[in-house]
C-alpha cells in the first residue's frame, strides 16, 4: 500500500522531494502559502493545497492526521517549521522530516518534535567532496552518522581479482553488495569467485572513515 506523504514548503528542495515521491507513486499532499507555485505544482499530488504555513489553524485544516510522513521543507523559515512539525506531532503523525539549514535549527526542531533532520547542503557537500577526492566514486548515499553506500568502478588493482581473493571486508571492513558487469543483471549475492573485471560496477557499503581505502 502507497503511504500518504505531506511536502509542506515548495521551494526549491520540496519541489524535488515532490516530483520524487510523484514519480514513486506516493499518495502525495503539497501546501505552501504561494498560489502560483501550487497551481504550477498541482499535478504532482492528490491534493495541492494554498496555506499560510506559520498559522497553526490552517496546518490543520490541511488534513495531516491521515498523514504516514510529513515532510517539511522550509529550512530558511523557523517560525513555519517549528508550526508546522509541532501541528503534524500533535495531531499523531508517525514520522515527522524536517529539513533544517543550521545545527542549531536542527536542534530546536528537534525539541519540537521532528523525528528526523535533514541538512541538504551538508549532505551534498560531503558527497560532493568525495567524488572530487576519488575518481573511482560515480554516486554517494548517506545512510546515517557513521555509514554509507558507495557506488563505484574498482580500484586498478582489484581488476582481474576475485572478491574472495581481495578481502575486501577483512583488510578494510568494507562490503560489496552488488556487482554489475558484463552487462549481466546486478545481484544482491554477487559471486566471490568471479574475475571482477574493469567496466564493472560495485556496490559498496562502508563506514565513513573507512573510504579512504576505496578511494
Amino acid at each position: 500500500m502507497n503511504k500518504s506523504i505531506a511536502v509542506l514548503g515548495m521551494g526549491r528542495f520540496g519541489r524535488y522531494i515532490a516530483e520524487q515521491l510523484s514519480s514513486y507513486g506516493a499518495d502525495l499532499l503539497i501546501a505552501d502559502g504561494d498560489g502560483e507555485t501550487i497551481n504550477q505544482l498541482s499535478s504532482l499530488a492528490s491534493s495541492a493545497v494554498i496555506a499560510d504555513l506559520t498559522d497553526a489553524d490552517a496546518i490543520k485544516a490541511l488534513g495531516l492526521a491521515d498523514m504516514d510522513i510529513v515532510v517539511v521543507t522550509m529550512g530558511s523559515s523557523l517560525e513555519a517549521s517549528i508550526m508546522c512539525v509541532m501541528v503534524a506531532k500533535e495531531l499523531g503523525v508517525p514520522r515527522v522530516i524536517a529539513k533544517a539549514a543550521s545545527e542549531r535549527m536542527g536542534e530546536i526542531l528537534k525539541r519540537v518534535g521532528a523525528d528526523e533532520i535533514i541538512y541538504p547542503e551538508k549532505e551534498v557537500a560531503f558527497s560532493t567532496a568525495r567524488k572530487i577526492l576519488s575518481s573511482n566514486f560515480l554516486e554517494y548515499y548517506n545512510l546515517d552518522e557513521d555509514l554509507c553506500v558507495v557506488r563505484m568502478k574498482p580500484r586498478a588493482e582489484w581488476v582481474g581479482k576475485t572478491l574472495s581473493k581481495l578481502r575486501l571486508r577483512n583488510q578494510y571492513d568494507v562490503n560489496v553488495v552488488s556487482i554489475l558487469q558484463d552487462n549481466a543483471p546486478p545481484s544482491t549475492s554477487p559471486d566471490p569467485n568471479v574475475p571482477i573485471s574493469e567496466d564493472a560496477t560495485l556496490l559498496v557499503v562502508a563506514k565513513k572513515k573507512d573510504l579512504r581505502h576505496l578511494s
